[in-house]
């Protein structure tokens, strides 16, 4: 082993101008051409920051898609505004759409970001693709006339196939699955019949690649990371992760630097990881604007080191720093020190270990 994987989760924050820019696109008030120009500079600016704090691995930061979730949807009409409500501990909330008729499908695939982001680099670039459990969602409760919700689930399970598929045809490094609802499922299902549905959905979609393929394939899971704020942080990381870890997949991103007690999530982790999973433990808290030193990074991954067997272990941030577009929460120079902090700290907690 020459060193710890670690990789970004996703998003990085924006630059105002280029926030502004997308209003002003959507008013019409900029011209397509315009936009993609300025998403070119945005992109190649942030893989040029991300190579230069050593990152192993590359994202393009989610510059270009309106958030980690809703990418799929974009342009699509048959949708409303009034579907699941998510709210946050701060009190603001975020409100997904709701499907109004049939069929359904992507109007994007994450894979089309890809060519853009590895114009500008030759490290190898990672791609985050929303969960089907999360557009499982956009489907009402009291169902849609002529569109059965089982349709509706054999339509999201191609689409979210081919989604993941794009990515690797377009040459992605791995491909992360965000499924942030994960935690939120027991909040809102204590039986966790909820969660179960979710995980047995996602391992539907994994079930169309390759073992081989499903090594390159993860989970990333955290309590949601927005304006600075949680949905889902006061659920027992405990009660989820048993779960969590029957989804077929080799990797698994998951929050612990902001947990309120690590060691026993991570214990949690230790026993029920099988011999084929990478679990990227989050050692940067993404909710805290405070830039941690490369020590602090080094003790966590020392802390991880005595529950998760060296060879099994990554690490990672909790979570994106702006999964929406219009976060501004953290700054880009904040966000970038905390990576380099991440890369910096893997380094020194490997030195230590393989001693």
């Amino acid at each position: 082993m020459t060193s710890i994987p670690t990789e970004p989760v996703g998003s990085v924050p924006r630059p105002s101008e280029l926030q502004e820019a997308i209003v002003s696109h959507s008013e019409g008030n900029l011209t397509t051409e315009e936009l993609n120009n300025l998403f070119d500079q945005v992109v190649q600016d942030t893989i040029e920051r991300f190579e230069a704090t050593g990152s192993p691995v590359i994202s393009d930061g989610e510059q270009t898609k309106s958030s980690f979730a809703t990418y799929p949807l974009d342009g699509l009409q048959n949708l409303a505004g009034d579907g699941v409500v998510i709210p946050f501990e701060d009190g603001h909330t975020r409100q997904l759409p709701r499907l109004t008729e049939g069929p359904f499908r992507y109007s994007t695939y994450a894979g089309t970001y890809l060519p853009r982001a590895k114009k500008f680099t030759k490290k190898p670039v990672k791609q985050a693709v929303i969960s089907a459990s999360a557009m499982s969602l956009l489907y009402p409760q009291d169902g849609i006339p002529g569109y059965s919700q089982e349709q509706f689930l054999n339509d999201l399970i191609q689409h979210s196939v081919a989604d993941i598929r794009s990515c690797f045809d377009n040459g992605a490094y791995h491909v992360q699955i965000d499924f942030t609802e994960a935690r939120l499922a027991i909040k809102l299902d204590p039986s966790k019949a909820l969660l179960q549905q979710f995980i047995d959905l996602n391992n539907q979609v994994l079930s169309h690649f390759s073992k081989e393929e499903c090594q390159r394939i993860g989970f990333h899971t955290c309590p949601g990371g927005d304006h600075d704020s949680t949905h889902s942080a006061d659920v027992d990381y405990s009660e989820l992760i048993p779960m969590f870890l029957n989804l077929n997949s080799g990797n698994f991103y998951m929050q612990m630097a902001s947990e309120s007690d690590p060691e026993k999530s991570l214990e949690v982790i230790g026993k029920h990881l099988k011999p084929n999973q990478r679990i990227y433990v989050g050692v940067i808290d993404v909710v805290n604007e405070e830039v941690e030193s490369p020590q602090m990074v080094c003790d966590r991954i020392l802390t991880a080191a005595e529950y998760i067997p060296i060879h099994q272990l990554g690490t990672t941030d909790d979570c994106g720093f702006s999964p929406f577009s219009d976060d501004v929460a953290t700054s880009r120079d904040t966000a970038f020190a905390k990576i380099a902090a991440r890369i910096q700290g893997t380094q020194l907690a490997f030195e230590k270990l393989k001693m």
